[in-house]
Protein backbone atom coordinates (compact mmCIF):
# COMPACT_ATOMS: atom_id res chain seq x y z
CA UNK A 1 0.00 0.00 0.00
CA UNK A 2 1.33 3.38 -0.88
CA UNK A 3 1.99 6.02 1.82
CA UNK A 4 0.41 9.24 1.55
CA UNK A 5 3.09 12.56 0.91
CA UNK A 6 1.73 15.94 1.41
CA UNK A 7 3.89 19.30 -0.19
CA UNK A 8 2.95 22.35 1.70
CA UNK A 9 4.36 25.00 -1.11
CA UNK A 10 5.15 28.66 0.58
CA UNK A 11 4.51 30.24 -3.13
CA UNK A 12 6.57 33.65 -2.19
CA UNK A 13 9.54 31.78 -0.17
CA UNK A 14 13.22 32.65 -0.71
CA UNK A 15 14.63 32.83 -3.96
CA UNK A 16 11.82 31.18 -6.01
CA UNK A 17 13.13 27.80 -6.19
CA UNK A 18 10.45 26.67 -5.20
CA UNK A 19 8.13 27.47 -8.55
CA UNK A 20 9.95 24.57 -9.97
CA UNK A 21 8.30 21.93 -7.61
CA UNK A 22 5.73 20.46 -9.84
CA UNK A 23 7.58 19.36 -12.05
CA UNK A 24 10.31 18.42 -9.54
CA UNK A 25 7.71 15.90 -8.23
CA UNK A 26 6.75 14.32 -11.48
CA UNK A 27 10.20 13.92 -12.21
CA UNK A 28 12.00 12.74 -8.77
CA UNK A 29 9.18 11.31 -6.50
CA UNK A 30 8.76 7.45 -6.29
CA UNK A 31 5.36 6.84 -7.61
CA UNK A 32 5.69 3.16 -6.21
CA UNK A 33 6.06 4.77 -3.35
CA UNK A 34 3.66 7.50 -3.02
CA UNK A 35 1.00 8.91 -3.47
CA UNK A 36 0.72 12.53 -3.46
CA UNK A 37 -0.66 16.18 -2.99
CA UNK A 38 0.19 19.62 -2.99
CA UNK A 39 -1.33 22.24 -0.57
CA UNK A 40 0.20 25.99 -1.49
CA UNK A 41 -0.15 28.57 1.57
CA UNK A 42 -2.22 31.51 1.46
CA UNK A 43 -1.35 33.68 4.27
CA UNK A 44 1.02 33.65 7.40
CA UNK A 45 0.56 30.49 9.43
CA UNK A 46 -1.16 28.87 7.06
CA UNK A 47 0.98 26.29 6.98
CA UNK A 48 0.38 25.48 10.74
CA UNK A 49 -3.33 24.43 9.31
CA UNK A 50 -2.54 22.49 6.48
CA UNK A 51 -0.08 20.46 8.29
CA UNK A 52 -2.29 19.76 11.72
CA UNK A 53 -5.32 18.97 8.80
CA UNK A 54 -2.80 16.54 6.67
CA UNK A 55 -1.49 14.60 10.54
CA UNK A 56 -5.65 14.80 11.42
CA UNK A 57 -6.21 12.67 8.45
CA UNK A 58 -3.06 10.38 8.79
CA UNK A 59 -0.63 11.52 6.00
CA UNK A 60 2.17 9.70 6.49
CA UNK A 61 5.13 12.00 5.29
CA UNK A 62 4.26 16.31 5.27
CA UNK A 63 6.99 17.97 3.15
CA UNK A 64 7.30 21.80 3.53
CA UNK A 65 8.50 23.90 0.65
CA UNK A 66 10.09 26.38 1.66
CA UNK A 67 12.36 28.81 4.17
CA UNK A 68 13.28 28.32 7.83
CA UNK A 69 9.30 30.34 8.92
CA UNK A 70 7.77 27.40 5.94
CA UNK A 71 9.60 24.82 8.10
CA UNK A 72 8.82 25.93 11.29
CA UNK A 73 4.67 26.51 11.01
CA UNK A 74 5.06 23.05 9.13
CA UNK A 75 6.54 21.42 12.35
CA UNK A 76 4.49 23.33 14.98
CA UNK A 77 1.31 21.36 13.20
CA UNK A 78 3.11 17.99 13.48
CA UNK A 79 4.38 18.17 17.07
CA UNK A 80 2.89 14.54 18.95
CA UNK A 81 1.66 12.97 15.70
CA UNK A 82 2.25 10.20 13.83
CA UNK A 83 2.94 12.09 10.39
CA UNK A 84 7.13 12.71 9.80
CA UNK A 85 7.71 16.16 8.58
CA UNK A 86 10.51 16.36 5.56
CA UNK A 87 11.78 19.43 3.76
CA UNK A 88 12.71 20.75 0.15
CA UNK A 89 14.90 23.64 1.36
CA UNK A 90 13.64 26.81 -1.02
CA UNK A 91 14.30 29.45 1.59
CA UNK A 92 17.43 32.08 1.87
CA UNK A 93 19.15 30.68 5.12
CA UNK A 94 17.70 26.62 5.09
CA UNK A 95 19.10 26.91 8.84
CA UNK A 96 17.17 23.43 9.94
CA UNK A 97 18.11 22.09 6.43
CA UNK A 98 21.41 22.22 6.72
CA UNK A 99 21.74 21.14 10.73
CA UNK A 100 20.14 17.92 9.32
CA UNK A 101 22.16 17.48 6.22
CA UNK A 102 19.44 17.53 4.04
CA UNK A 103 20.93 18.71 0.48
CA UNK A 104 19.75 22.12 -1.02
CA UNK A 105 20.12 20.35 -4.22
CA UNK A 106 15.94 19.83 -4.76
CA UNK A 107 16.36 16.53 -6.83
CA UNK A 108 19.10 15.05 -3.92
CA UNK A 109 16.08 16.41 -1.10
CA UNK A 110 13.64 14.62 -2.72
CA UNK A 111 15.78 11.46 -3.16
CA UNK A 112 16.01 11.82 0.44
CA UNK A 113 12.21 11.46 0.62
CA UNK A 114 12.22 8.68 -1.58
CA UNK A 115 14.52 7.09 1.29
CA UNK A 116 11.79 7.72 3.76
CA UNK A 117 14.48 7.23 6.39
CA UNK A 118 13.25 8.81 9.77
CA UNK A 119 14.46 9.93 13.17
CA UNK A 120 12.63 11.28 16.03
CA UNK A 121 13.53 15.16 17.03
CA UNK A 122 13.06 17.34 19.79
CA UNK A 123 11.43 20.06 19.77
CA UNK A 124 11.14 23.76 21.82
CA UNK A 125 7.87 25.43 23.39
CA UNK A 126 8.39 28.98 24.05
CA UNK A 127 5.56 30.75 25.85
CA UNK A 128 2.77 29.64 23.51
CA UNK A 129 4.95 29.53 20.59
CA UNK A 130 6.94 25.72 19.34
CA UNK A 131 10.16 25.74 17.47
CA UNK A 132 12.44 23.20 16.15
CA UNK A 133 15.99 25.07 15.53
CA UNK A 134 16.46 28.55 16.53
CA UNK A 135 15.07 30.98 18.83
CA UNK A 136 16.60 33.96 20.33
CA UNK A 137 16.76 37.61 22.17
CA UNK A 138 19.00 40.53 21.72
CA UNK A 139 20.72 41.83 18.71
CA UNK A 140 19.27 38.62 16.26
CA UNK A 141 16.03 39.73 17.49
CA UNK A 142 16.34 42.99 16.85
CA UNK A 143 17.74 42.34 12.91
CA UNK A 144 14.62 39.84 12.60
CA UNK A 145 12.00 43.00 13.52
CA UNK A 146 13.95 44.97 10.88
CA UNK A 147 14.43 42.80 8.16
CA UNK A 148 10.55 42.25 8.18
CA UNK A 149 9.83 45.84 8.02
CA UNK A 150 12.66 46.18 5.31
CA UNK A 151 10.64 44.79 2.32
CA UNK A 152 12.80 42.75 0.49
CA UNK A 153 13.91 39.29 1.05
CA UNK A 154 16.92 37.17 0.46
CA UNK A 155 20.84 37.13 2.07
CA UNK A 156 21.79 40.60 0.67
CA UNK A 157 18.92 42.25 2.08
CA UNK A 158 19.61 40.50 5.30
CA UNK A 159 23.58 42.06 5.53
CA UNK A 160 21.92 45.55 4.72
CA UNK A 161 19.97 45.65 7.40
CA UNK A 162 22.88 44.04 9.95
CA UNK A 163 25.18 46.45 8.14
CA UNK A 164 22.55 49.29 9.22
CA UNK A 165 21.54 47.95 12.66
CA UNK A 166 25.39 46.66 13.84
CA UNK A 167 27.00 50.32 14.55
CA UNK A 168 24.25 51.44 16.81
CA UNK A 169 23.01 48.33 19.04
CA UNK A 170 24.04 48.09 22.38
CA UNK A 171 24.00 45.19 24.77
CA UNK A 172 21.11 44.01 26.95
CA UNK A 173 20.53 43.24 30.51
CA UNK A 174 18.82 39.77 31.41
CA UNK A 175 17.55 37.76 34.14
CA UNK A 176 17.79 33.87 33.42
CA UNK A 177 16.45 30.98 35.27
CA UNK A 178 18.20 27.59 33.83
CA UNK A 179 16.75 25.09 35.74
CA UNK A 180 15.58 26.82 38.59
CA UNK A 181 18.97 28.71 39.14
CA UNK A 182 19.05 32.24 38.85
CA UNK A 183 21.44 34.53 37.12
CA UNK A 184 21.66 37.89 34.99
CA UNK A 185 23.23 38.52 32.28
CA UNK A 186 24.49 41.23 30.06
CA UNK A 187 24.50 40.12 26.56
CA UNK A 188 24.56 40.93 22.90
CA UNK A 189 22.57 38.45 21.78
CA UNK A 190 21.06 34.84 23.60
CA UNK A 191 20.15 31.91 21.52
CA UNK A 192 17.75 29.10 22.47
CA UNK A 193 19.11 26.12 19.78
CA UNK A 194 17.85 23.14 19.11
CA UNK A 195 20.03 23.32 15.50
CA UNK A 196 23.40 24.41 15.33
CA UNK A 197 22.73 26.82 13.27
CA UNK A 198 20.43 29.85 12.25
CA UNK A 199 21.28 29.40 8.46
CA UNK A 200 24.01 30.31 5.71
CA UNK A 201 26.33 27.79 7.70
CA UNK A 202 26.16 30.69 10.40
CA UNK A 203 26.72 28.66 13.64
CA UNK A 204 25.26 30.04 16.74
CA UNK A 205 25.40 26.97 18.49
CA UNK A 206 28.09 24.78 16.71
CA UNK A 207 27.40 21.41 19.88
CA UNK A 208 23.54 21.13 19.49
CA UNK A 209 22.44 18.00 19.26
CA UNK A 210 18.70 18.09 17.92
CA UNK A 211 17.54 15.20 19.55
CA UNK A 212 19.55 14.87 22.92
CA UNK A 213 16.79 16.48 25.21
CA UNK A 214 18.43 19.83 26.06
CA UNK A 215 18.93 23.39 24.11
CA UNK A 216 22.20 24.94 24.38
CA UNK A 217 21.63 28.67 25.32
CA UNK A 218 24.38 30.44 23.33
CA UNK A 219 24.99 33.76 24.84
CA UNK A 220 27.12 35.99 23.18
CA UNK A 221 28.90 38.48 25.42
CA UNK A 222 29.27 42.40 24.20
CA UNK A 223 31.82 42.94 22.18
CA UNK A 224 33.85 45.81 20.15
CA UNK A 225 33.98 46.31 16.80
CA UNK A 226 37.17 44.96 16.23
CA UNK A 227 36.50 41.63 17.79
CA UNK A 228 33.73 41.37 15.86
CA UNK A 229 35.38 40.86 12.84
CA UNK A 230 36.75 37.79 14.57
CA UNK A 231 33.12 36.70 15.91
CA UNK A 232 32.00 36.97 12.47
CA UNK A 233 35.00 34.18 11.26
CA UNK A 234 34.20 31.74 14.20
CA UNK A 235 30.74 32.02 13.61
CA UNK A 236 30.89 30.39 9.81
CA UNK A 237 33.83 28.28 10.87
CA UNK A 238 32.20 26.62 13.93
CA UNK A 239 34.71 27.69 16.09
CA UNK A 240 32.51 30.42 17.95
CA UNK A 241 33.09 28.95 21.07
CA UNK A 242 36.77 29.15 20.69
CA UNK A 243 36.64 33.17 20.56
CA UNK A 244 35.84 34.25 24.07
CA UNK A 245 32.70 35.42 23.58
CA UNK A 246 30.77 32.65 23.72
CA UNK A 247 29.34 31.00 26.99
CA UNK A 248 26.90 27.83 26.21
CA UNK A 249 24.32 25.96 29.00
CA UNK A 250 22.76 23.18 28.11
CA UNK A 251 19.62 22.86 29.83
CA UNK A 252 15.93 21.73 29.95
CA UNK A 253 13.62 24.64 30.80
CA UNK A 254 14.60 28.21 30.73
CA UNK A 255 12.70 31.56 32.48
CA UNK A 256 13.91 34.87 30.72
CA UNK A 257 12.66 38.05 32.02
CA UNK A 258 12.93 41.61 30.89
CA UNK A 259 10.60 44.70 30.10
CA UNK A 260 9.62 44.52 26.62
CA UNK A 261 11.12 41.45 24.73
CA UNK A 262 12.12 41.28 21.54
CA UNK A 263 12.14 38.12 20.17
CA UNK A 264 12.56 36.00 17.29
CA UNK A 265 11.91 32.44 16.29
CA UNK A 266 14.02 31.25 12.88
CA UNK A 267 14.38 35.29 12.20
CA UNK A 268 10.66 35.86 12.16
CA UNK A 269 9.66 38.22 14.64
CA UNK A 270 7.34 37.66 17.75
CA UNK A 271 5.32 39.56 20.43
CA UNK A 272 6.10 38.36 23.43
CA UNK A 273 5.99 40.75 26.85
CA UNK A 274 8.34 40.65 29.60
CA UNK A 275 8.45 36.95 30.40
CA UNK A 276 9.42 33.81 28.30
CA UNK A 277 9.63 30.35 29.56
CA UNK A 278 11.02 27.80 27.01
CA UNK A 279 10.94 24.21 27.79
CA UNK A 280 12.55 21.32 25.64
CA UNK A 281 9.85 18.67 24.46
CA UNK A 282 11.96 15.50 23.84
CA UNK A 283 11.41 13.45 21.26
CA UNK A 284 8.31 14.81 19.75
CA UNK A 285 8.57 15.46 16.12
CA UNK A 286 9.58 12.58 13.54
CA UNK A 287 11.94 14.19 10.42
CA UNK A 288 13.05 12.38 7.42
CA UNK A 289 16.48 13.02 7.37
CA UNK A 290 19.44 11.46 5.06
Amino acid sequence: MKKKICFIVNPISGVGRQKVIEKLIDEELDRSLYEYEIAYTKAAKHAIELSRDAASRNVDVVVAVGGDGSVNETAKGLVHTASAMAIIPTGSGNGLARHLRIPLDLKKAMHIINQGKIQSVDSIRMNDETFVNVAGVGFDAHIGWEFAKFGKRGLSSYIKVIAREFPKYKAQDFELTIDGNTTKKNAYLISFANGSQWGNNAYIAPTADIADGVMDIAILKDFNLLSGIGIGFHLFRKTLERSGYLEVIKAKEVILKQTGIIAHIDGEPIEIGNELRIKVDPLSLKVIVP
